[in-house]
């Protein structure tokens, strides 16, 4: 049995497609990137915004046309938010070549069709799968044990903050969060197979725990992590204004193997649309925030969310918005345009009334800001030496990051796969660094004929 998983959005979509893809071999599947290939596929998807559902909808569209053709014996599974944990009964009549509909971080529907159609006893596949549930463990794909350098490990799923604009809560569900053992037990597998660096991740990652009574906080669960055999980086995200607090950060500052990086979204610079957005904290409280955080880790580096054109922003508001980035100069701002979601109170209630040309205007606006700031900031590395884990080679370079999320490149004959390396950064942009290794071995030139005349 072959499989092809194809994975739209977040970060904990790929935790939960890896999740899957374990489970898909465990009942003997192997992976294929060619769809056309493949006995079952797997679309995990993201409805964060309408282009990802646009993406959706075009694999779905292909997927139909192959199943009405040759391959009318493929299993196709839809997984994710568009589904919801709630379900949606108007997708199966919107797409009827898909076989399955799996929930957010829930492949149980899939597994159990696969285990019958391979008559296995799906009971006892069932209860294997929760002992490994309960246990914490997994087990990566073969082609990815010893490979994989970076893996995400969630810890608190859903979301009860209800932002106007946000439409996870109702398609991930309310906040639950994972034991600690539990999360403990998957990151000491996944190191003893070969990851280097995990991404604890949550919605709103530092309300980890809020949901139990008594229970330990994300400070708490990093300490736990950070004493995990052979793991050499920690990271966490997304934070929210409101719950990063001194403990959390003189944690990150204090454990060497927590990564001194944070990301923390702002979305508005405008006291008026933050309102509006729900997202209870002021643009002064941000300020602070962001000065708190350089004071405890004056290497850090620290990533933002904006969204622009949010109904009713003017010209004025967004201005504001510009002007505090400029001032801020943080290290990666993710800039998004309003894309109302059905079913959001900002969709029920407030008027899309931001031109999509104006609002295109708004986003190169941001993005030509922060090329020029975050190129001042990558300048600061040039000559200096970066320790750098290497991800994966890509087009004929090993590409990896800094402990503070910066994107290097760089040349090297030997396999370097999941690898920490000193690298001295050579040229600095705004998206990205390139260095070299000391003793790097880098394949010669070609000789150049010479040109008879």
């Amino acid at each position: 049995m072959k499989y092809h998983i194809h994975t739209i959005g977040c970060q904990m979509n790929v935790a939960d497609s890896l999740q899957l893809a374990s489970e898909l071999e465990k009942l003997g599947g192997a992976p294929t990137d060619e769809i056309g290939e493949a006995d079952v596929a797997v679309l995990n998807t993201c409805v964060v915004r309408q282009s990802a559902e646009d993406r959706a909808n075009g694999w779905l569209q292909c997927v139909g046309r192959l199943k009405n053709g040759d391959h009318a014996g493929l299993v196709v599974g839809l997984m994710g938010c568009l589904v919801g944990v709630k379900g949606n009964p108007k997708l199966a009549r919107a797409f009827p070549q898909v076989d399955v509909f799996l929930p957010p971080s829930d492949p149980t529907a899939l597994l159990n069709r696969i285990a019958d159609r391979n008559q296995l006893h799906a009971e006892r596949a069932a209860v294997a799968r929760r002992h490994a549930a309960q246990d914490g463990e997994l087990t990566l794909p073969l082609a990815q044990r010893g490979r994989l350098a970076s893996a995400h490990v969630p810890v608190v799923y859903g979301c009860s903050h209800a932002c106007t604009f946000c439409i996870i809560p109702f398609r991930r569900g309310v906040e639950r969060s994972r034991p600690v053992d539990e999360i403990a037990a998957e990151t000491r597998s996944l190191a003893a197979q070969g990851v280097r660096e995990i991404t604890l991740l949550g919605q709103i990652v530092d309300r980890y725990g809020c949901d139990v009574d008594d229970g330990p906080d994300l400070a708490q669960l990093l300490r736990v992590v950070h004493e995990t055999p052979g793991l050499e980086r920690i990271r966490f995200l997304t934070s929210h204004p409101n719950y990063v607090n001194d403990d959390l950060l003189r944690t990150v500052a204090a454990l060497p193997r927590i990564c001194e990086h944070i990301e923390v979204p702002v979305q508005s610079g405008n006291n008026t649309v933050l309102q509006n957005m729900r997202r209870d904290y002021t643009v002064e409280q941000y300020r602070s925030l962001v000065g708190c955080i350089r004071e405890h880790m004056p290497a850090g580096s620290i990533a933002c969310d904006v969204i622009v054109g949010f109904p009713g922003e003017s010209a004025a508001q967004f201005q504001d918005t510009h002007d505090l980035l400029a001032e801020l100069k943080l290290d990666k701002v993710h800039i998004a345009k309003y894309s109302p979601r059905p079913g959001t109170l900002s969709a029920r209630r407030m008027a899309d009334d931001v031109p999509a040309e104006e609002k295109e205007r708004r986003r190169k606006a941001l993005d030509d800001l922060q090329a020029g700031i975050v190129a001042d900031i990558n300048n600061r590395l040039l000559g200096e030496r970066v320790q750098v884990l290497v991800e994966d080679c890509h087009r004929g370079k090993w590409r990896g990051r800094t402990r503070t999320n910066k994107l290097v490149f760089f040349e090297d004959e030997r396999d370097r796969t999941a690898e920490l390396v000193d690298v001295e950064i050579t040229w600095a942009g705004p998206w990205s660094l390139r260095g070299r290794l000391p003793d790097a071995h880098v394949a010669a030139p070609p000789p150049v004929a010479a040109t008879v005349v």
